[in-house]
């Protein structure tokens, strides 16, 4: 698949026409390299269009053998062949496209889909080859007889082929539509059916299945962008609930678990010897976002090398080397290591400026009546797997769920509405830590659907969170119970039945104290939720959760420090609250936060929180900060630099500060009395 930044789409065959002042040498050297790079695609399956693309592939090496012998004999060429060569060049550059296209992983069931479009492009291209051949001046190019012979045949063949959709390919693009009928009328299709099919397309593997969903969704993800091709949208969704339904129903394993543990081994030791500067950008010294590799086999990121092009500089800001070309190859080997590394490191990953996010509310509606009847089908199969299937199976159903759910409303209300909470509660008691694990975790995604977080309170399910959050199986189903709480505090009244539980609260601030770095985050973000009730907060003080959160304050994590602060600076609002960070830690680290961080969100949140505690603390809160030299510079610079709302905090917390102090001064001149 071209890489997201790049403009070719799927199964469209753009190509460069050579220059009218290219010489036939020239256009010899790139069509002999042009036709190496098509021959190194033979060792590819082609289970789709496997004759033509075949038959494509043997006509180029035919013509590379005499290209090869003409280059090799160094005689001078006519001129005449530029005309020829060039027209060979633009036909290869295509074949080139639609060959990669059809041997694309994860492209096998849309290449099929597409199967008149695919068999009329090999058409066209074996006559466009027939007509370059047509009009190269053979007698003028000193070659051996044998290969201008050999260069006539294929020019004859490539004139009088017809090349057409093969009857098996027909065969399973029609069993395709039919089921794709049974899925909109709710039936479900009989499983030597779907076995035919996924053999044909040679899918034979849980993973091969994913490998297929993910090339689909990203081709619908760049048709959002265009509103007009509703048919194309619709069909992609279908095929992604075909992918999804046999991968559900027809394969016994999830295939990739052990392969995907062995390789984060392998990067977490080829990370322990890296050097963060192999990491960053050689022109904007910045940690390569995308990396992407250029024609001299330099790396850089796409925005800073693409800024270079576009300058007009044409050669590599590293060696000076002037470019071949201005392809820019994706370096997924660099970006693979470098978020490693910053997972490692505990180094923030920036996002690719630029890169879009996906919009969730676009997946609230299935886009085909088909992809709605077949998701519905998967979601009442994997409930009876969660029901009454073997542990493998019940393993395998929680993880499907868990995957299904992450990124797809439609997904999840199809599975709430299946019945799966309950069975995914029940097995959070699960003396497997992987079944604990997958239901934590798929239940985390559907709590973000209003029936979901719905549902999990109707069946009792808030005590087995807490539970899980204290003597979780791994690590990550407690990180991941925390988050529910964390989805569920966004209502009135879950926030409410979380605080009427007397471990919830507590749990969570021990979560805080000695959890992991996620699970920190994730139990600061739930306290926030809950402060809006009062009875919660009375129960997150009385629980320690200040000096916690003062502890936090020190902590080398900037998103968790930001995060402290936003909560430091709720409680402070009101008396309480502030009482019990007067008696903590917490003012220094406030104060030391204001001076050091960067964050705008973060700054203003720190000052609301001095701001909160003088209006509360009085005078005697005014002149603790007063004594804090630091404090001043950091007030004015939020002044003059912050945002509205933060320097109109910084301003207010300044006139209290200097009221105070004409205070002391009008005390000491004796007009008027210490109080």
């Amino acid at each position: 698949m071209p890489h997201p930044s790049d403009s070719r789409k799927f199964l469209t065959l753009p190509a460069v026409q050579p220059g009218a002042d290219v010489s036939p040498a020239a256009l010899l050297c790139a069509l002999v390299a042009l036709a190496d790079e098509i021959l190194a695609l033979r060792s590819n399956p082609f289970p789709i269009h496997r004759r033509s693309a075949r038959e494509a592939i043997r006509q180029v090496g035919a013509i590379l053998e005499f290209l090869a012998d003409v280059r090799g004999r160094g005689s001078a060429l006519p001129a005449s062949a530029a005309v020829g060569f060039s027209e060979l060049h633009v036909a290869l550059q295509k074949l080139r496209h639609l060959l990669q296209d059809c041997a694309r992983p994860g492209a096998r069931l849309w290449v099929l889909m597409r199967s008149e479009l695919v068999s009329n492009e090999f058409q066209m291209l074996v006559r466009s080859i027939s007509t370059a051949l047509d009009v190269l001046p053979l007698a003028s190019i000193d070659a051996a007889p044998e290969l201008k012979e050999l260069v006539r045949l294929v020019r004859e063949q490539a004139w009088k082929a017809t090349v057409g959709t093969e009857p098996a390919d027909a065969m399973a693009m029609r069993s395709m539509w039919s089921i794709l009928g049974q899925f909109k009328n709710g039936i479900a299709p009989n499983r030597i059916d779907l076995r035919w099919i996924l053999d044909h397309l040679r899918i034979r593997s849980w993973n091969y299945c994913s490998e297929e969903i993910a090339f689909l969704e990203e081709l619908f993800l760049a048709s959002l962008d265009d509103d007009d091709d509703e048919e194309e949208a619709a069909l992609l969704g279908s095929l992604m609930a075909f992918m999804v339904y046999c991968r559900v129903v027809l394969f016994d394993a999830v295939d990739d678990e052990k392969s995907s543990e062995k390789q984060s081994k392998a990067r977490a030791r080829a990370v322990s010897h890296v050097n963060l500067d192999h990491l960053r950008c050689p022109i904007s010294l910045e940690l390569m976002t995308d990396p992407v590799t250029i024609a001299t086999g330099q790396t850089y990121d796409r925005a800073s090398i693409s800024k270079w092009l576009k300058s007009g500089c044409l050669t590599c800001p590293v060696t000076g080397e002037k470019l071949a070309n201005n392809s820019l190859v994706p370096n997924s080997a660099i970006r693979n290591l470098m978020e490693q590394f910053c997972h490692e490191t505990k180094v923030t990953i920036p996002e690719p400026n630029g890169k879009p996010k996906r919009d969730l509310t676009r997946t609230a509606t299935p886009l085909s009546a088909a992809a709605a009847g077949a998701t519905r089908m998967v979601a009442a199969f994997l409930v009876h797997k969660l029901a009454v299937g073997t542990n493998q199976e019940k393993n395998k159903a929680a993880h499907e769920i868990r995957k299904l759910s992450k990124s797809n409303i439609f997904n999840r209300a199809c599975l709430v509405e299946a019945g799966s909470v309950p069975w995914l509660l029940y097995h959070f008691s699960s003396s497997d830590p992987s079944i604990q694990d997958n239901a934590v975790a798929a239940l985390m995604s559907l709590s973000k659907h209003p029936s979901g977080g719905k549902a999990i309170v109707e069946a009792g399910g808030l005590g087995l969170i807490v539970d899980v959050i204290r003597v979780a199986l791994r690590v990550e189903a407690q990180q991941n119970a925390a988050a529910i709480l964390f989805y569920l505090s966004s209502d009135e009244v879950y926030r409410t039945e979380i605080g009427r539980m007397a471990e919830a609260i507590p749990t969570l601030v021990e979560l805080l104290r000695e959890g992991t770095y996620r699970g920190r985050k994730n139990a600061i973000v739930t306290l926030y939720g809950l402060l809006p009730c009062p009875d919660n907060l009375r129960k997150i003080l009385a629980a320690g959760a200040i000096p916690a959160l003062a502890s936090i304050l020190s902590s080398d994590r900037a998103d968790l420090v930001n995060d402290a602060v936003a909560v430091l600076a709720k409680i402070a609002e009101g008396h309480d609250g502030t009482t019990a960070i007067l008696e903590s830690s917490a003012v220094p680290h406030l104060v030391a936060f204001l001076r050091s961080s960067t964050s705008r969100s973060g700054r203003e949140n720190c000052v609301s929180a001095l701001l909160s505690l003088c209006n509360n603390g009085g005078a005697k809160v005014v002149s603790l900060l007063e004594q804090i030299p630091v404090l001043m510079p950091s007030l004015y610079s939020l002044v003059t630099e912050g945002s509205p709302q933060a320097g109109k905090k910084a301003r207010s917390l300044l006139n209290h500060i200097h009221h105070l102090h004409d205070q002391e001064d009008l005390i000491m001149m004796g007009v008027i009395d210490a109080q």
